[in-house]
């Protein structure tokens, strides 16, 4: 078993998905990152549905990264499911947007997202961004132990 927190990073867009894998591992972070390209794909993965059904290697996140503007069910949908599921709703919900309108960030805090971050325009700045996610989730936020979360 691998002791170290497992993140989901929803993101459709390829070069966003991209950069932030880039910005991750120019930060030294080690965890598992499974990609989810879609809404609809990251419902079916949290939930074991679809193709996830028979995947053993498809667990529950310790984190979630998660972009709101997506085709189909976007994030904020993903969002209100997950934080209204009794299995999922103690995941960390960091979202991860281009998005700075108040109203999104007011959403999405109603909804239950625990941090709500504006992807930078530069590399640079995506870079320091997840550097001060990783420092904050995984040097000094406590995250919810797996066996509380069925």
């Amino acid at each position: 078993m691998n002791p170290l927190a497992h993140i989901l990073l929803v993101e459709d867009n390829p070069d966003d998905y991209e950069a932030t894998s880039r910005s991750l591992k120019k930060n030294h972070f080690v965890n598992p990152v499974h990609w989810c390209k879609s809404g609809a794909d990251a419902l079916d993965y949290l939930q074991h549905k679809g193709v996830y059904s028979q995947d053993s290697e498809a667990r529950l996140p310790d984190l979630m990264l998660l972009d709101l503007n997506m085709a189909g069910i976007d994030g904020r949908e993903v969002l209100k499911i997950v934080k209204s599921d009794e299995n999922l709703k103690r995941i960390p919900v960091v979202i991860l947007t281009t998005s700075v309108d108040s109203h999104d960030v007011d959403q999405c805090y109603v909804l239950g997202a625990n941090t709500y971050i504006q992807k930078p325009v530069s590399f640079e700045g995506l870079t320091q961004a997840i550097a001060a996610m990783k420092d904050y989730w995984f040097g000094i936020a406590v995250l919810p132990i797996k066996e509380n979360r069925a």
